[in-house]
């Protein structure tokens, strides 16, 4: 899934970035309303989480702007609070609305609602529960390693799209990790052993994405 944020506070682009990568997203960002417009004319965006005022272009106005053009889903995170302001958002296309300051695990459950993403995914015969983190092939539940089950979720949040070494470390293993980039592949490696060798495929010199 790709999600779109902008905001034109820098420190709160970054956690967002981090807390939506960490659950598997692959995240976009922009630090004003025509940065935003241009991203999402440039890639397909699932959702867009806006901050009201940014420079060049506010987010109201990105907001009737992306709805006018293609379906999206957007969620406004803002400090304006009034009934009047959420009122008028949601008026004007916005699909959800929620005040700054936030808790983040709820800005998070949000957005998975928005985009019906469940609790429990299926990719082929293999069947997982995020919330519990317990999997089942052709009904017979696996172990699979923390590493190995975050990889799983991530191909499963972004079907059929290549994702290259570089983002899978980003998404699974952290900003942080400097170790060896094949260790992806070791681990991809030992998660098709126990799933199946066809829900993911190789593309040489690219990546990997699922095959559904």
């Amino acid at each position: 899934m790709n999600i779109l944020i902008a905001d034109d506070e820098l420190d709160m682009l970054k956690i967002l970035q981090s807390y939506f990568q960490r659950e598997g997203f692959t995240v976009f960002t922009a630090i004003n309303g025509e940065e935003a417009l241009a991203i999402f004319y440039q890639q397909k965006i699932d959702l867009a989480i806006l901050d009201w005022m940014m420079p060049k272009i506010d987010g109201i106005t990105v907001c009737r702007e992306m709805k006018k053009t293609q379906k999206i889903k957007v969620l406004m995170l803002t400090a304006r609070d009034t009934g009047e302001d959420e009122f008028q958002a949601l008026a004007d296309g916005a699909d959800d609305y929620v005040h700054k300051p936030f808790y983040p695990k709820v800005l998070i459950m949000r957005v998975k609602k928005l985009l019906h993403i469940e609790s429990v995914q299926q990719l082929k015969e293999v069947s997982f529960d995020i919330a519990s983190k317990r999997v089942w092939r052709a009904g017979t539940e696996i172990e699979l390693t923390k590493t190995e089950f975050e990889l799983l979720r991530v191909f499963s949040q972004n079907r059929r799209q290549i994702l290259t070494r570089d983002q899978l470390l980003d998404l699974v293993w952290g900003l942080e990790y400097v170790g060896d980039p094949r260790t992806v592949d070791t681990h991809i490696r030992r998660l098709r052993e126990k799933i199946g060798e066809d829900i993911i495929q190789t593309h040489r010199g690219v990546g990997y994405s699922t095959s559904e």
